[in-house]
């Protein structure tokens, strides 16, 4: 048991190191440099990409490989909208303080261009597979970058590792057991069975569940935050000035002295950013490579919408709502703040958050596995998808019956790991990204035509 604890604190140690020299650094640096490269897209072409997400919704026709590009959108979106946004982004506020909010902020407007990159990347190197549709993702791209395949098989197996959502299913069995007294192990089980189910089925019938799911919970959950927030309206003007000013002096609610720097402010509010936005992890590249869209920079453009509404709507949401609730200062857990907060203005939460811990849960497991399945194919075609599915049910059993945080490192450090290799090679490829949208034209640096990409 001692081991254990030892392990895991040096799990903790590293993911400390690796994103206060590394992971924060290079999303900044590179999210920057790729936003002034663009020309401020995220800002400049945003009217264009909602008006594009909004007349992909009304169109059912596209081309026979490949899948409908909502599908695919909804199916990254449910990797990234799930439990991170209401347990794991209040880990940030507790640790970090309300100025960890802000740094969310910074993180997501910057990572939009890192995660527009890489889906572009994935799909403009993406190749056909004999399921009649595409393989893309970092193992692709990179190969571009460096000579051998050794250091995209090194992100293949991280994201193997990130496919195994340890975090949130720890999440899930937790909230249904403590609040409904179930049996664990039958909790397990099942649970097991309906990812199996959904994964087998791969990107696309992934995309079919998010896509019933996603809209649901969007809807209901920012109802329910608006409800509290404005009957706490008097209180948002001075919640935003304590954010803005504790985003550069500190103030948390754990950590003593430590906690209370400006430096864990920003730490917390990019790691849990970039975990709640899955940003340069290259899950999404693999999920959009599935689009049946020739244009890569049509479907990438629909990943700023993915973190837009990810970060800037829902995450937000859930921090006001312990914010001006003043929850964030209690004693409690971080997955059950937002629900602590919301109890006060609606019945029956103990039964209402359990169920919608489960609905996110399962939306964000299936992307990730499903993610995690054409990995270890990609390493290898004849046994990757037997091994995974025989690591998959062991790391979440035995993730079962560890701390949530320890979970929480294990998919931190494959996340800032991922982030530093993806985002070295998003900036060595930066010549070949293209910022046009709803336009036929050749870049200047690259010499990339549409028209080249749709006759490859």
């Amino acid at each position: 048991m001692s081991f254990l604890i030892n392990f895991f604190s040096f799990l903790e140690g590293v993911e400390d190191i690796l994103w206060g020299y590394f992971g924060v650094p290079m999303l900044m640096l590179v999210g920057l440099y790729i936003t002034i490269q663009s020309n401020f897209l995220q800002l400049r072409k945003l009217p264009y990409i909602l008006r594009q997400f909004i007349k992909l919704m009304r169109t059912r026709e596209h081309d026979e490989r490949g899948i409908h590009p909502l599908k695919a959108f909804f199916a990254s979106v449910g990797g990234c909208v799930g439990i991170g946004n209401i347990a794991g982004i209040c880990t940030a506020v507790q640790i970090g303080g309300p100025g960890a909010l802000f740094w969310i902020w910074v993180t997501a407007f910057l990572g939009m261009m890192i995660k527009y990159s890489e889906v572009f990347l994935g799909l403009r190197y993406r190749v056909p597979n004999d399921k009649g549709g595409y393989n893309g993702g970092p193992m692709y791209f990179l190969q571009r970058v460096f000579k051998t395949g050794f250091v995209p098989n090194i992100v293949c197996l991280l994201l193997c590792v990130y496919g195994v959502e340890v975090y949130q299913f720890t999440i899930v069995t937790d909230s249904i057991v403590t609040n409904l007294h179930l049996d664990k192990y039958m909790i397990i089980s099942v649970f097991l069975v309906l990812i199996l189910f959904a994964s087998s089925g791969g990107v696309r019938r992934v995309g079919n569940i998010s896509s019933a799911i996603i809209p649901l919970f969007v809807v209901i959950y920012i109802g329910m935050g608006m409800w509290v927030l404005m009957h706490r309206l008097e209180e948002i003007p001075h919640v935003f000035a304590t954010v803005f000013s504790a985003a550069f002096s500190g103030s948390a609610a754990m950590g003593g002295f430590i906690g209370s720097t400006m430096m864990l402010a920003v730490s917390q509010g990019v790691r849990r950013g970039c975990y709640t936005g899955d940003l340069g992890v290259g899950y999404a590249s693999v999920i959009h490579s599935e689009s049946s869209v020739k244009v890569p920079q049509e479907q990438a453009s629909l990943a700023i919408i993915d973190i837009f509404l990810d970060t800037f709507i829902i995450c937000t949401t859930s921090v006001l709502l312990i914010l001006v609730t003043d929850v964030w200062q209690q004693p409690i857990g971080a997955s059950m703040m937002v629900q602590t907060a919301l109890s006060g203005y609606f019945p029956y939460m103990h039964l209402f958050m359990p169920a919608f811990f489960f609905l996110l849960g399962y939306s964000t497991i299936n992307a990730y596995f499903c993610v995690g399945l054409k990995c270890a194919e990609f390493l290898s075609p004849r046994r990757g998808r037997v091994a995974y599915y025989l690591y998959a049910c062991l790391s979440f059993i035995t993730f079962s019956f560890v701390g949530i945080n320890q979970a929480q490192a294990v998919m931190a450090i494959a996340n800032g790991l991922l982030l530093v290799i993806n985002a070295y090679g998003i900036f060595r490829l930066r010549k070949e990204i293209s910022y046009d949208l709803g336009e036929v034209v050749v870049t200047a640096e690259s010499g990339y035509k549409v028209a080249e990409y749709e006759a490859s």
